[in-house]
């Protein structure tokens, strides 16, 4: 318990020293970083550098921040990890030139209002490792958010608003309890990488499938039995599905059959077209299964699009219903045959 003071009391006489040698700077102080200072406070004295650009304070005991933070309008890099923050605090709003704000690692469960509100330049949002379990409305107001991660946290749907952040280039949702995507999903045509791992979803939206730019996608750790039938048209350099159901455990009723796939045709189509373009990395990859092998040993081809298939394709198949004359004519017909066998037991 002693030693446990000493240090306390030596790491804070640190801290004051750190801040001192700061102020002296004032408006030439550009960057301030004090990393596990056991703090529990955010100082105050802070309010006096406005000049300030990065300040970096994760791994204290920091429960909120302070007013004078809203002095800091030249801040662009903030980074409070591993605190003990319950809320995206207010003050967030007067950072008018913050793009990389930190804050994984705390206890938010919350958005304080208005906090999204002055963050129009905000590029990069880290919010991962804390407790939210639902995403205000604003964070569309985030209008140059491109990076965005909130993994490990309790989220049970992503909010139609954040889709439509033109922007967004990442997204992260991996350890959540998501059950479903949203349709807006396909707003995001700035989108490469989605993380979605561990979560509870059972069906990829179709307009999941207008993400062309999309080339990352991480399913891993879900339920997910069924795919859009535009899956195989991502462009897809990498994707993670393991952990998901690989064949339909009970029937599925849909009005076109082509939208029902298992995850082994889509993973199979996705192999062969890759090996279609000599893929060096899969070309390489495919030596070491010989279960994979044999599968897509099966393939075959469509003889009007020539693209890859194992059990059945469809895309070029156009299900009509039968006319009413010919339904009639099929009963009928199936009713004589009933007469017939009857007649000859």
């Amino acid at each position: 318990m002693v030693t446990f003071f000493v240090f306390y009391f030596f790491s804070k006489i640190m801290t004051e020293r750190l801040l001192i040698k700061a102020l002296s700077g004032g408006k030439n102080t550009k960057i301030i970083t004090l990393n596990g200072k056991k703090m529990t406070k955010m100082p105050s004295a802070l309010g006096k550098l406005p000049g300030l650009k990065t300040l970096v304070l994760q791994n204290n005991l920091i429960p909120k921040v302070c007013p004078e933070l809203c002095n800091l309008t030249q801040l662009t890099t903030l980074n409070l990890g591993n605190n003990l923050l319950e809320e995206v605090p207010e003050e967030m709003k007067y950072l008018t030139s913050l793009k990389n704000l930190h804050l994984s690692g705390n206890r938010i469960c919350r958005f304080a209002p208005g906090a999204c509100d002055g963050l129009q330049n905000l590029i990069l949002l880290n919010l991962n490792n804390n407790h939210l379990t639902q995403l205000p409305q604003e964070v569309s107001r985030l209008k140059s958010l491109t990076y965005m991660s909130i993994n490990y946290n309790q989220l049970a749907s992503i909010p139609r608003e954040l889709c439509f952040l033109e922007n967004l280039v990442e997204l992260q949702v991996n350890y959540n309890q998501l059950i479903c995507i949203p349709k807006e999903i396909k707003f995001l045509k700035k989108l490469q990488k989605l993380l979605l791992a561990r979560n509870n979803i059972g069906v990829l939206p179709e307009e999941l499938c207008d993400l062309k730019k999309l080339r990352i996608l991480d399913i891993a750790g879900n339920i997910i039995q069924i795919f859009p039938s535009g899956f195989q048209d991502l462009k897809l350099r990498e994707f993670y599905c393991e952990g998901n159901p690989l064949f339909l455990q009970q029937p599925v009723i849909s009005t076109q059959r082509e939208n029902v796939w298992s995850l082994q045709e889509i993973t199979s189509r996705f192999v062969m077209n890759q090996l279609a373009e000599n893929n060096p990395f899969l070309m390489d990859g495919i030596e070491r299964y010989p279960q994979v092998r044999r599968m897509i040993s099966q393939g075959k081809t469509c003889a009007i699009c020539g693209q890859y298939f194992i059990t059945v394709w469809l895309e070029c198949v156009r299900f009509v219903p039968p006319p009413k004359d010919l339904r009639v004519l099929l009963w009928k017909s199936e009713q004589n045959s009933n007469q017939i066998s009857h007649c000859g037991l």
